[in-house]
């Protein structure tokens, strides 16, 4: 893959505007705040990671939260709750009580969380206005579905930039009908609802996949019955081969599909996808201002801002699709 930088310019004229895109550094396009070493040695955060180490989403968060946080002397302790492998509600009541333990055991001063999970089976079970400061990312788009933010809490919401993907493929599909198709989660299901209740957006159809011959079975479905797909995750199809995929994928594609993933990017036309280094910095620069005595109330919850555009020249090819130079020249390019 072929990194470069996206120039907001190129992108707000291409109709998508609202947000800031830069790959690294802070909301305002500067590089995230790194303290002086050592200068928090004493102090203990612990992060608690609704899913398992290996999964993109959840390694871009530890990535962003570690890059500020190695060098300050914090003592950091990481738990992973491992629910998207195992996300039958008895796991999660067990996952969430052993992340109590050892959020007890650990004692720290500042607790991070991300994605739902962490936060209904963690925080509102155990630490709803507790004396615990807290620092959340990944909520899906309203964390008052929670009772949240509470008087411990401050956080930012993940936010999708579904809209744009949508616009972008429009250019490319012979009609307007959208379709969605996604494993077969919580989250996704989440998403779903909040596509149409806050971005308005309306499918045609929509698939729920667990298994990778129910995902290629509906992917071949919705090619005849929509113009363009959105497919927003495969975390949770319990038996995802990624070689498989690609190669079903250029086979069987006759509409553009995008997505809001980077790993989904093997499978899509076209992405603009969301950066989750970004949760994790925003996160542990939350969690520094914290020690240096700010109360987690009195920061505002924020929404995710950065994007990277990005671009799959095979499946372009297949399709026939020849993108603008505005493209080209600023996304990443999958070969």
């Amino acid at each position: 893959m072929k990194k470069l930088l996206i120039a907001f310019a190129l992108l707000a004229a291409a109709g998508v505007g609202g947000y800031a895109w830069w790959q690294n550094g802070g909301g305002n396009g500067e590089k995230a705040l790194v303290p002086a070493a050592g200068t928090y040695a004493g102090k203990k955060i612990m992060y608690i990671d609704s899913y398992h180490a290996g999964y993109d989403w959840s390694d871009g968060i530890t990535k962003g939260v570690k890059s500020v946080l190695d060098p300050s002397g914090v003592d950091l302790e990481i738990v992973r709750m491992d629910t998207k492998n195992n996300p039958s509600e008895e796991f999660k009541l067990a996952a969430g009580a052993a992340a109590r333990d050892a959020i007890e055991a650990f004692r720290p001063d500042v607790l991070l969380v991300s994605d739902d999970n962490a936060f209904k089976y963690v925080v509102q079970a155990y630490y709803k206005d507790a004396a615990l400061p807290i620092v959340f990312s990944g909520l899906n788009w309203d964390a008052s579905l929670y009772g949240a933010p509470y008087s411990n809490t401050t956080g930012m919401i993940e936010v999708s930039l579904t809209n744009q993907i949508i616009d972008h493929l429009k250019n490319y599909a012979k009609g307007t009908r959208v379709g969605y198709l996604s494993a077969d989660t919580e989250t996704e299901r989440k998403n779903l609802t909040y596509y149409g209740t806050l971005l308005n957006i309306t499918f045609s159809r929509s698939y729920f996949a667990k298994t990778m011959a129910e995902w290629k079975a509906q992917f071949t479905k919705l090619q005849n019955e929509v113009d363009l797909i959105i497919f927003e995750n495969n975390a949770g199809i319990t038996d995802w081969n990624e070689a498989d995929a690609e190669a079903y994928a250029l086979a069987n594609t006759k509409v553009p599909v995008g997505t809001t993933n980077p790993w989904i990017m093997p499978y899509a036309l076209l992405g603009i996808t969301k950066i989750p280094d970004e949760q994790g910095e925003w996160q542990a620069e939350t969690a520094l201002k914290i020690l240096d005595g700010a109360s987690p109330s009195s920061i505002p919850l924020v929404k995710n801002k950065r994007g990277q555009l990005m671009a799959n020249l095979k499946l372009a090819g297949k399709l026939k699709v020849t993108f603008p130079s505005s493209i080209l020249k600023n996304a990443e390019v999958v070969q």
